[in-house]
């Protein structure tokens, strides 16, 4: 299956690689496509905000659905009912940097949820899990976090707030040791560079580990002899060691701390913003100092940056920082898709395609201190989105630790509930149920195991695999650790499958369900992975049990997409298009997905006739384009264009599909006859191009020819006459000059 023009769509409810780009991209897409012939509407709010100003008249009834069938309300409770509680992701390990700065900002009555990594901390919350998360973005020592701004972009989150924390470094032993008898001293190899000279001060060596808390709860597990305390660095025990960490840490793991302050350089600070899934610009007003954060992209022309920056400085608004990143191929395609349907049918082929795009692309990250709702910010961005391909708003949010709307709502409802009463510690969360997804195991079957069906169990290797298929594929299932079961043997094939993903071509596949006991399809989830999803869903949806649940998938990739990138294992980017049919086991289907989102595959939920009237023709054009491309016409070259190198990639890329599929996408597309008619007569009025250019210019060349021998003529008869006149002219020679006598 080949990649087909990518762009960014949605993702699915449960979070993950929503690529970033505005959400609800099947809406943009048809928006901007629209904009080629109707004009642009005037409002230029983020989505995000558009979104919260529609719905804070509803905020305060509404219900939000949570994971496990429970909900939430979108807004703090009345005095009467008991406060909702408020989840905060935050990563790191329980006493962590992030979990004290949360304290600080949120108070000690949210429940803190640390996370393994930044990402599972945006998926939290994109999936309903937590209600915030808390990301630091930039320290004063050691700059801007980067992954963080990208995954700005690949999650649909908002800003809501910010917070800048004091880090203090502490130096964490367990209770009663003596310092002078501390060896070593653990923790990040940041947290270690920070206090560098006090440890050389005091003679203690660094030894990094993978986190500060972490460091922390190592000495903690070892002093209960535990399995994780083993993982201390080589020559550390608790009698000799420290570990360099937050005083919560410290309190969470029950070690005691020695020293407080011991970082070297105590202009330590790191910024932190808390998101979540709506805005808070409708809460703010013009007597809170508030910020807007933004990203574009600009032009690679000579002042783009100073013409941008000056949308905003000729209208007096204070720009507080600006920094640039390399997009992503993601993004950058976006791109591409846009100029295709924005330009003219007369605009040349690199502009329409965007082949003119440079190779590194940058973003430009913007805050500045105002508000997006203010006059001037809106002729401002008014003014930026003329010269940007891409603009959007992260937030707008206020500034310096302040909390407005909801968020504030909640946490002032939370901490008069617990007014007067006994603290209970530190409220944690230590598991979501999404974790039981990612742990969770399916037992998987592949029907059909050709070249795709073999790439995608290389995908699905965190599950139990078995295949099965007409030939003989076992050394084949073998190599991927698949368990091979031979075409007769299908009944204990499908014994205990929790998914069944049928990979063979879309003719094949009325016929394939035929020849399978359709009882034991039940209570299973049963995957079709065709270019077109239309078809496949009529015939699933007629021929499978009522209680078997439905999955219709275009994985979007292929071997030979991803020939060099580590034996086909990386999906980062590539579409994933799907659409839930029928699912009633949404645990199930979650899991399966996720396999492909923490593959960072773009995961796009799309209806199937939406997925047909988009892709479809394109690929069956691809596909066709790079048939009629056999070996004859390319031959191998030591010198060729970048254009010649892209026909052989096509013709590559498609001769490595069998004709089969390409059948069934010519069968099952009402389109593919105009399309291959249209192909035809652009053929045909390329010939006649040709043979009218040739007449031309052979008629050129004989007129050129008939005028030369014309005017060859006429030379000859003007000299011809004029060699006459000379003769017809009689010779008359000077009469002598007679001598007069003189007088």
């Amino acid at each position: 299956m080949s990649e087909s023009p990518s762009r960014y769509f949605p993702s699915r409810s449960k979070g993950s690689n929503s690529i970033l780009l505005p959400k609800g991209a099947l809406s943009e897409i048809r928006s901007v496509i629209e904009s080629t012939s109707q004009p642009q509407q005037s409002s230029i709010l983020s989505s995000s905000s558009l979104s919260a100003i529609s719905s804070s008249s509803k905020t305060s009834n509404g219900l939000a659905p949570l994971r496990g069938g429970a909900t939430q309300t979108s807004a703090p409770a009345t005095s009467s009912s008991a406060p909702k509680p408020i989840r905060v992701a935050f990563q790191g390990e329980a006493g962590a940097y992030s979990e004290k700065s949360l304290r600080e900002l949120l108070g000690p009555n949210v429940i803190a949820v640390p996370r393994p990594n930044f990402e599972s901390c945006y998926r939290a919350v994109a999936s309903n899990e937590c209600d915030y998360a808390l990301m630091p973005i930039e320290n004063s020592l050691g700059g801007s976090i980067h992954e963080n701004y990208d995954l700005m972009l690949r999650y649909d989150l908002t800003i809501v707030a910010e917070h800048d924390f004091r880090v203090r470094h502490c130096l964490l032993t367990k209770p009663g040791l003596d310092v002078s008898k501390i060896k070593y001293a653990i923790s990040h190899s940041q947290a270690l560079s920070q206090c560098d000279n006090y440890l050389r001060a005091r003679g203690i060596t660094p030894k990094a580990t993978y986190d500060t808390a972490g460091s922390a709860k190592m000495i903690s597990k070892a002093l209960k002899g535990e399995a994780f305390g083993r993982e201390m660095p080589e020559g550390c025990t608790p009698e000799n060691t420290a570990a360099i960490a937050s005083d919560l840490a410290g309190q969470t793991f029950g070690l005691e701390c020695k020293e407080e302050g011991i970082e070297d350089d105590d202009s330590n600070f790191t910024r932190f913003l808390l998101l979540g899934r709506r805005g808070v610009v409708q809460h703010l007003n013009k007597k809170i100092p508030c910020k807007t954060s933004l990203v574009f992209t600009l032009p690679n022309t000579a002042g783009a940056l100073y013409k941008s920056l000056a949308c905003f400085s000729l209208r007096d608004i204070d720009m507080s920082k600006i920094e640039s990143r390399p997009m992503s191929a993601a993004l950058l395609n976006y791109l591409r898709f846009k100029s295709a349907v924005t330009y003219s049918k007369e605009a040349t082929s690199s502009q329409r395609y965007g082949k003119d795009l440079p190779r590194f692309r940058y973003l430009f990250y913007l805050d500045i201190l105002s508000s997006e709702l203010d006059e001037g910010v809106q002729n401002a961005l008014h003014h930026l989105r003329e010269q940007s391909d891409y603009c959007r708003v992260l937030g707008s949010y206020p500034a310096k630790s302040r909390l407005v709307g909801p968020v504030a709502e909640a946490v002032e409802a939370l901490n008069l509930a617990n007014e007067g009463k006994p603290s209970i510690g530190d409220l944690r969360l230590q598991k979501l149920p999404s974790d039981d997804d990612e742990a969770r195991q399916l037992k998987i079957g592949l029907i059909g195991y050709g070249s795709f069906g073999n790439y995608l169990s290389q995908h699905l290797s965190q599950h139990k695999v078995r295949c099965i298929d007409t030939l003989d594929k076992s050394k084949e299932a073998e190599e991927n650790n698949v368990e091979y079961y031979p075409n007769f043997d299908m009944t204990n094939f499908l014994q205990g499958l929790d998914v069944v993903i049928i990979t063979v071509p879309m003719i094949e596949l009325e016929e394939t369900l035929e020849s399978l006991p359709i009882d034991k399809l039940r209570n299973k989830l049963v995957v079709e992975v065709c270019p077109l999803n239309v078809y496949p869903r009529t015939v699933l949806t007629r021929m499978l049990p009522s209680d078997a649940d439905i999955l219709c998938t275009n994985p979007m990739f292929s071997p030979a997409i991803n020939a060099g990138e580590q034996a086909g294992k990386s999906l980062d980017g590539l579409p994933f298009v799907y659409e839930k049919v029928r699912i009633r086991d949404t645990s199930r289907a979650d899991c399966f997905l996720s396999t492909f989102e923490r593959a960072r595959a773009q995961m796009v939920e799309m209806a199937s006739e939406d997925h047909d009237a988009y892709v479809a023709d394109a690929e069956f054009v691809t596909h066709l384009t790079g048939r009629l491309l056999d070996r004859n016409l390319l031959p191998v070259t030591p010198v060729s264009s970048r254009e010649y190198a892209a026909l052989c990639d096509l013709a590559e890329l498609t001769g490595n599909d069998t004709f089969d599929l390409f059948y069934g996408m010519f069968k099952f597309n009402d389109r593919a006859k105009t399309l291959l008619d249209k192909m035809r007569d652009n053929l045909a009025s390329v010939e006649r191009k040709l043979a009218a250019k040739e007449a031309y210019l052979a008629a050129s060349a004989e007129m050129k020819n008939s005028e030369r021998q014309k005017l060859l003529a006429e030379c000859k008869m003007l000299l011809r006459e004029m060699a006459k006149s000379s003769a017809s002219i009689p010779s008359s020679a000077p009469a002598p000059i007679e001598d007069k006598p003189s007088s």
